[in-house]
């Protein structure tokens, strides 16, 4: 898949499956933006990967949840690279609790990240991709937002109101030549779920019909392929990365 002379921002691309994304974009020619709230050192190393590719990179310290945030990165983004033909919002994070005993800042910190950053993004970029007649929106979502999951009412609501940002904003877009889809992986192998107890992990497997978890490059590789011309006929699609694990 080439993607010489595009430019991508992937948001929360210092680490898991925002890394891999931002990789893979740049080992198919994408220059790529990517932004970080807290892993400095993490988003550093990132930006050095991507220019060992021989491609043009950019760090950007932001909050996806705020909205004039988002805004500056996607005109920072415009500024470096002189345009932007891809949007990857990958962002989010995970405050789990059983619905009686979730917070209201439990359950207000997700929706901001997980839902309401996704549309900070969406809003920057699509009068973007209206002006150049085209552009390629894919959100990270997740099975959860399919199926929900026990202790997990925030992040389930947020991620199945990103299928629902999806697919509306696929429609608003379609006349534009804007491809907008989600993926939505299950449990993946990250630093992150190398932590997790064993026993989430066992029950997580006992789900997977390929019997293992899934690996970031592999959701990256599905990314890749909807910001590439091969997916130019697919738009408001929620594909599942995940083994089998939703079946």
């Amino acid at each position: 898949m080439d993607l010489s002379g595009k430019a991508a921002l992937v948001t929360g691309g210092s680490m898991g499956i925002g890394r891999a994304i931002a990789l893979d974009l740049a080992a198919n020619g994408a220059d790529v933006a990517l932004t970080y709230r807290r892993h400095a050192d993490g988003a550093q190393a990132v930006l050095a990967a991507i220019q060992a590719l021989d491609r043009r990179g950019l760090v950007i310290q932001a909050d996806v949840a705020s909205f004039a945030e988002a805004q500056c990165a996607v005109e920072t983004v415009v500024k470096a690279f002189g345009r932007l033909d891809i949007l990857v919002n990958n962002a989010g994070l995970n405050r789990d609790a059983v619905v009686w005993k979730m917070s209201e800042e439990q359950w207000d910190e997700v929706i901001a990240t997980d839902l309401k950053g996704c549309f900070n993004y969406i809003h920057a970029a699509a009068p973007i991709f209206k002006e150049q007649g085209c552009g390629k929106i894919v959100t990270i979502t997740s099975i959860n937002g399919l199926r929900g999951k026990f202790g997990q009412s925030n992040y389930s609501a947020a991620k199945a109101g990103v299928i629902g940002l999806t697919k509306s904003v696929a429609r608003e877009l379609g006349r534009y030549n804007v491809n907008v889809n989600a993926v939505a992986p299950g449990l993946i192998e990250t630093d992150m779920v190398r932590q997790a107890p064993q026993q989430v992990r066992d029950m997580a497997l006992a789900e997977i019909v390929l019997g293992r978890l899934g690996t970031p490059e592999e959701v990256a590789y599905v990314v890749t392929f909807l910001c590439s011309d091969k997916a130019r006929h697919i738009t408001g699609e929620v594909i599942q990365v995940d083994g089998g694990q939703y079946i």
